[in-house]
């Protein structure tokens, strides 16, 4: 596409439009307003084609970054402590090709895993071939969690073994209704956990067995994330480590000469020891490898309190998608992301040029994090040399897949109850005329599936800010009743999907809406006597930062 036809088209022209709106309210009582002309403009440009659906160590990515820190440049946010508007990001991309297999020998019979169908995996260790044979190890859900007195390894020895597992947590039970979180799901039900689990325990590698009721998501959405490039901090990773369908797996336990129902029921039960199934997993994994440089991108409101100034409120919202498949020979395969998250991308820039206007008295920064959807790696780079020091930040408020279908009664902070933030939230709610939406069970572990875990992980109290998107309980009330409720439920069925694509029609009014509550929420800390507090006997309250 020529620079002139970009330039040209609809998106960009509304976009610049929007920027030259007047600073109206430049003298408004703090906090100031975000307006929705911007915000609606961001996001039909960042969710348009141009950007190639802002992929990790791609094109559209690279232009995400340049878009953002010229628009952070513009708005007159100031540039991190060192210079510029960057924070650097090493990956190692690695893609599963083609020719690559995984079958099982099954008593003196092979059982051919298809790639896509039955199973998907990569190598995680930075290998461009990987060759594994090794004994087959099913172990419950592949937890080592001393704090509630399990140990899903004790008793085996789990080195060289390519472990089973499943996803989701041990459920609760009528004598522990409590444990694991009860219904709610729990850092170690995550997929993520248990592949960092496996890599701790000397594994030779892991697959996950998949359900949609324990992922919370179907089988295309794991499919469809290593059918991309999968991406990892530079370090060491597992051999070998991916998923299994449901179907498949009742097939090669069944040929082993196990009930995989009833070894689910057996590891639902304290004291749970490892079963040695009786196959041989066998793989081959040819990866494209490359080192790839991401940028996380940021920029400063400084505060205006002397006294204050070196304490910070992070706003952030991931810039990335799933890019572009540019190889299937579809004339149309972008993900362009337009919900997940073009839609928090374009609030922060919405958010960031109210903000400028009336600085609060401690500083804010914008936070666009990258590869978040590779597993929250940009947040995590940041935590782990972070440009603002962890002791001195107050807060992390994470916007994802934001509310498009208008403007709601009520506003979503699960989280927040982990800290004081939800005394804080309650009455910026109460000032807005909000209620508070009522707490339901955290069946799907949202809270340790975006960005702002990575600092909850480093201590930082945090939490996304939340509308009806992936609620799923249906509680959430609009305004007006045209079925927004059922509109969310079915965003669902795009999710993670090519359909996540810009609608010029959504009413943005509740996007508008959750933006200028996280807005307001950011200058109650930032104006706060005290930096928030984890509530007592938090886990994550105890770790320094």
């Amino acid at each position: 596409m020529s620079a002139t036809k970009a330039f040209s088209s609809p998106a960009t022209r509304a976009l610049l439009a929007a920027l030259a709106l007047p600073c109206a309210g430049a003298h408004a009582q703090n906090p100031p307003v975000v307006a929705e002309a911007p915000l609606r403009a961001h996001l039909s440009l960042l969710a348009d084609d141009l950007f190639e659906g802002r992929g990790t160590g791609q094109r559209g990515g690279d232009l995400a970054v340049r878009y953002l820190e010229t628009q952070a440049a513009a708005l007159g946010l100031q540039p991190l402590p060192g210079g510029g508007y960057r924070h650097k990001v090493e990956l190692v991309g690695q893609k599963t090709l083609p020719g690559s297999s995984l079958r099982f020998d099954v008593r003196g019979a092979a059982l051919e895993a298809r790639f896509g169908t039955d199973a998907v995996f990569a190598n995680a260790g930075g290998q461009a071939e990987t060759r594994l044979a090794a004994p087959v190890l099913f172990v419950g859900y592949g937890i080592d969690a001393p704090e509630e007195r399990w140990n899903d390894f004790a008793g085996a020895d789990v080195k060289g073994k390519l472990l089973v597992a499943m996803v989701n947590d041990p459920q609760p039970t009528a004598a522990e209704p409590q444990r694991f979180g009860g219904k709610s799901l729990t850092w170690h039900g995550r997929w993520t956990y248990k592949f960092e689990e496996a890599l701790r325990q000397g594994a030779a590698g892991i697959l996950l067995i998949h359900t949609t009721a324990s992922a919370s998501y179907p089988w295309s959405v794991p499919v469809n994330g290593f059918s991309h490039e999968q991406f990892h901090l530079a370090g060491a990773g597992n051999a070998l480590q991916g998923w299994i369908s449901e179907d498949f797996a009742r097939r090669l336990f069944a040929a082993a000469g196990q009930d995989l129902d009833a070894l689910r029921a057996r590891a639902e039960v304290r004291g749970f020891r490892p079963v040695a199934l009786d196959a041989a997993g066998r793989a081959d994994v040819k990866s494209a490898v490359r080192t790839v440089v991401q940028y996380n991108v940021a920029g400063i409101v400084p505060g205006t309190d002397p006294a204050l100034k070196d304490e910070a409120v992070i706003y952030s919202a991931h810039w990335d998608h799933l890019g572009i498949d540019a190889g299937n020979g579809q004339p149309d395969h972008i993900w362009n992301g337009a919900i997940d998250n073009g839609s928090g991308t374009a609030a922060l820039l919405a958010m960031a040029q109210a903000a400028v206007r009336q600085p609060a008295k401690r500083s804010q920064i914008f936070l666009w994090p990258a590869a978040e959807e590779q597993g929250l790696l940009g947040s995590l780079a940041w935590v782990n040399d972070p440009p603002w020091p962890l002791a001195k930040t107050a807060a992390d408020l994470n916007l994802d897949s934001m509310n498009f279908v208008g403007r709601t009664r009520d506003i979503g902070i699960a989280g927040a109850e982990r800290s004081s933030l939800a005394q804080a939230a309650g009455t910026v709610a109460q000032a807005m005329g909000l209620q508070v939406a009522p707490p339901v069970p955290d069946l799907g572990g949202a809270y340790f599936r975006a960005d702002h875990f990575s600092f909850a992980k480093a201590g930082v109290p945090a939490f996304s800010v939340g509308s009806a998107v992936f609620s799923g309980d249906g509680k959430f009330t609009f305004e007006h009743d045209h079925g927004g409720a059922d509109r969310m439920r079915a965003f669902t069925k795009v999710y993670h999907q090519v359909g996540d694509q810009y609608d010029a029609a959504w009413d943005l009014s509740g996007m508008v809406q959750q933006a200028q509550f996280t807005l307001n929420l950011g200058y109650a800390v930032a104006n706060a006597p005290a930096m928030p507090r984890w509530r007592a006997g938090e886990a994550y309250g105890k770790v320094a930062r």
